[in-house]
């Protein structure tokens, strides 16, 4: 995966709070088991705080002026996204919205931009109160994606799966496929709290992994608005069989597999390692919205 050298970043789409810390309160997650459960949720993409019942209503921490600045000051422009993974991030976090903002016009909608907060430790949310350890996640409440970046070596070590930028992109791409879900109505599917391999749950995210193909397939095409030209100028095979091993590497069974020795898909909330990849997969192949109808 390789950005425009030439193209401004837009760093107001991130809001940097690592470092920060929230006064009072306590830990939304400890250690040991009920820790271990809460990374295996979190892990499984777009499980928040709220979901998980480990919201203790604290609210989100200001940032620290060090750690607000630092996002800031260095990713300024494609050749910074080129070279560290902070800048990176953001970079892909501008292509998604881009990607997103064109596409409603395209469809007669509006878009409404989300920030991602990138946080260390424990972080506030309109969701409630969460550490690290329940993951990347969205947020309903606020429309706000969080992402602690420590994430990404759990997910090559204690998930296997084989890491790379582009593992990382298709993370952030499936958690604004929620803020998309969100902005459209269909998230509230999901809150019936039903389980099972033929849920709503399940639906919600298998159809989030299809909006991140679907930005996949379109990410090379969508003008920067800074540069007029794609933010991000090419996408390899390789990068694409990173993300598709990521989302296997998260499946239901595979963590059932993994955590519990057994595979259960009466419990399923996300979908098995195949429904994920497939679904990743009829986004990027079709690079069309219309086509991630997981409720058909």
């Amino acid at each position: 995966m390789q950005f425009d050298d030439n193209a401004n970043l837009d760093t107001s789409e991130v809001k940097d709070v690592r470092g920060s810390r929230i006064p009072g309160g306590k830990a939304t997650v400890g250690g040991g088991i009920i820790g271990l459960i809460a990374l295996i949720m979190g892990l499984l993409f777009g499980v928040g705080p709220e979901q998980l019942g480990l919201s203790d209503g604290s609210p989100e921490p200001a940032a620290t002026s060090s750690s607000a600045a630092q996002v800031q000051q260095s990713c300024k422009t494609g050749q910074d996204a080129n070279t560290k993974e902070d800048c990176r991030l953001v970079a892909v976090i501008n292509s998604t919205q881009d990607f997103w903002k064109q596409e409603f016009a395209r469809r007669g909608a509006q878009y409404t931009p989300a920030q991602t907060v990138f946080f260390t430790g424990k972080v506030g949310t309109a969701c409630g109160a969460a550490t690290s350890a329940v993951g990347p996640f969205y947020c309903p409440g606020d429309r706000q994606v969080y992402l602690d970046l420590g994430f990404f070596n759990e997910l090559r070590t204690k998930f296997g799966a084989s890491g790379g930028p582009f593992a990382q992109a298709y993370v952030v791409a499936h958690e604004y496929g929620h803020h998309i879900q969100n902005l459209t109505g269909t998230l509230q599917k999901a809150q019936d709290g039903r389980q099972g391999a033929n849920s709503n749950a399940v639906r919600v995210e298998l159809q989030a992994d299809c909006y991140a193909g679907v930005w996949a397939h379109n990410a090379t095409k969508t003008p920067d608005e800074s540069t007029g030209k794609p933010l991000i100028t090419s996408l390899t095979d390789q990068d694409i069989r990173d993300g598709l091993d990521a989302a296997a590497a998260v499946g239901d069974d595979r963590i059932q597999e993994k955590f519990q020795g057994r595979v259960s898909p009466e419990s399923w909330t996300h979908g098995s390692a195949e429904q994920r990849q497939q679904w990743f997969y009829q986004g990027y192949r079709t690079g069309d919205m219309a086509q991630c109808n997981t409720f058909r």
